[in-house]
């Protein structure tokens, strides 16, 4: 059975909406954040990220370290 031109491009782009929402949830539940509301989920490790000083090493939040004024920060857990 063929569809006329405007319709089978509807249904063309269901189909293509429709894998894509399905594979990205197959996906997400692989990866294990299949839990909450997907884009709204924060993610996996959900904690508070901690920032370390490149140069010094001290734990901060700030833009530039409070300790040795340094603006390199690199993320640990």
């Amino acid at each position: 059975m063929i569809l006329p031109f405007p319709i089978s491009l509807v249904v063309i782009m269901g189909v293509f909406i429709f894998l894509s929402m399905y594979m990205r949830k197959v996906m997400m539940k692989r990866m294990g954040a299949g839990k909450g509301l997907g884009i709204f989920n924060p993610g996996i490790g959900s904690g508070k990220l901690k920032y370390y000083c490149m140069t010094c090493g001290e734990q901060h939040n700030q833009l530039a370290c409070p300790k040795c004024g340094s603006k390199m920060k690199r993320v640990g857990t």
